[in-house]
């Protein structure tokens, strides 16, 4: 029965030693900050930025997660937040979650100079994902909670929106269910959007005065998308995105009216993806992908090269590589499928994935060690119990 359990710990030691290295700083040719939003399950969210060899300069936390995160002119940090311990909490009671947005100034210490937040009932599934501001001096919101896109001034009020429940069967309160998700939006055009709705598999071109007006993936199809997150407007027939059930980042061109896959990676340097949450497409023509689950950010080319990668725990959200991600880089005109696709055993994984959002573990556990760790302690436990019984009888 010993054998079964050294067996199982040389299996953890030789895949740790063989497992390709999580940061590789020193093939890195890029210019210019990464900037992580990191939500974080094991510490407290936070803002890192990190150098050109993936060292952090700097980093904020003072809150429960941050998502999407971008650099302004004067060299400051907008970032969308969660964070606990309010007193001004409307409805709800005190203290309580408020989500919104920061800014925050780096120097001479890291601090915040802006917030603008509501209450929310939980910080679970109702937090703002994604913010960014117009060239009219709004922010552009994406408001998880009530299932909305919407702008507002400087001075708190609101000055358009859209509800989900336009164009999506709403349950009687959306507040209270992880309804549709609705976690990025990005300006494509002058009153035009690009809304990512998770739940529904599907990504929406939401105009001023119209609604929406494009639907990607109208059926749901999974296996096109399946719970998305931060997709990028290309060009007007070009999306990138980060696929993140599918464990891919995908880019769909418009063809003939349809949508199809015309580039995706599912690993790079060696590790395949784990739930990525962002991608994308610099103007130098490579790709940074947010690798959530392998707590790290990487930079991969065309060809699915991996030219700069950097280790950030605890479960990374969104990254950013100053100057932002729009413009953003030319759609790629070749097909690729790069990256080893994952074997998922149907259990194993599923108890692997839902212990990665409690406790950081390492990127190279997989599956299939649960599965033999599990098999190797039926054989210690089946081991000690006959010889227990084996002394008991001796002992007649």
């Amino acid at each position: 029965m010993g054998f079964a359990v050294l067996g199982f710990a040389l299996v953890l030691v030789a895949s740790a030693a063989v497992a390709p290295p999580i940061s590789n700083t020193a093939l890195s040719d890029t210019e210019g900050e990464t900037i992580v939003g990191v939500q974080s399950t094991t510490t407290k969210g936070r803002v890192a930025v990190l150098d050109t060899r993936g060292r952090e300069r700097w980093d904020y936390g003072n809150a429960v997660s941050y998502h999407d995160v971008s650099r302004l002119p004067n060299g400051s940090v907008l970032a969308s937040f969660a964070a606990r311990g309010y007193r001004d909490c409307g409805r709800y009671e005190s203290p309580c979650v408020r989500t919104g947005v920061r800014i925050i100034d780096p120097t001479p210490e890291p601090h915040v100079v802006f917030e603008w937040s509501f209450p929310v009932r939980t910080s679970l599934n109702s937090e703002v994902h994604d913010a960014e501001f117009l060239p009219s001096g709004e922010l552009l919101i994406a408001d998880m909670d009530g299932e909305r896109v919407f702008t507002v001034a400087r001075n708190g009020t609101i000055t358009w929106q859209w509800n989900a429940s336009e164009f999506y069967d709403a349950p009687p309160d959306p507040t209270k269910t992880d309804w549709l998700h609705i976690n990025d939006v990005d300006r494509i055009g002058e009153g035009r959007y690009l809304v990512s709705v998770r739940n529904a598999n599907q990504l929406v071109v939401v105009e001023r005065g119209k609604g929406v007006v494009e639907v990607i993936n109208e059926n749901r199809d999974p296996t096109v998308l399946n719970n998305q997150h931060n997709p990028q407007w290309l060009a007007e027939d070009a999306v990138l995105v980060a696929d993140s059930e599918n464990d891919r980042v995908v880019e769909l061109h418009r063809e003939g009216g349809e949508w199809r896959v015309a580039w995706q990676a599912r690993g790079a340097g060696g590790i395949a993806f784990d739930w990525p949450r962002d991608a994308d497409r610099l103007p130098n023509g490579n790709t940074l992908v947010t690798d959530s689950r392998n707590n790290r950010v990487v930079e991969l080319n065309e060809s699915g090269t991996m030219v700069w990668s950097a280790r950030v725990p605890t479960v990374p959200y969104e990254a950013d590589r100053v100057p932002g991600e729009y413009p953003a880089g030319a759609p790629y005109d070749s097909e690729g499928d790069l990256g080893e696709r994952t074997t998922k055993l149907p259990v194993f994984s599923y108890l692997l994935a839902s212990a990665r959002h409690v406790v950081e573990l390492p990127y190279w556990l997989a599956g299939w060690h649960l599965a033999v760790g599990s098999v190797a302690s039926v054989t210690f436990l089946a081991g000690l119990g006959l010889f227990v019984t084996g002394t008991e009888k001796r002992a007649e």
